[in-house]
């Protein structure tokens, strides 16, 4: 994603003619665009992204569990010793 934003800053910088922008040349430019492409090939062919993923949801999970668990009065602020 930052190397998206990058890419378009760039391309604006270099469109408005932005101090040494202007001189620099469109391959370094352009070049934000394929590095990105080639780290969302290798973040989807190694299992980075679905890891992330899928710790976002155990982590919903567990907010939702916890929650659910105070509701009844077993959370673990509201659970009384015997």
């Amino acid at each position: 994603m930052w190397l998206m934003v990058i890419g378009v800053l760039l391309i604006l910088l270099k469109l408005g003619d932005v101090g040494p922008f202007e001189t620099l040349s469109w391959w370094w430019v352009l070049s934000p665009f394929p590095v990105a492409v080639v780290w969302w090939e290798i973040a989807d062919k190694t299992g980075y992204t679905k890891k992330r993923e899928m710790d976002k949801m155990d982590a919903k999970k567990e907010v939702r569990r916890q929650r659910q668990l105070d509701a009844i009065g077993m959370g673990d602020k509201t659970r009384k010793k015997r």
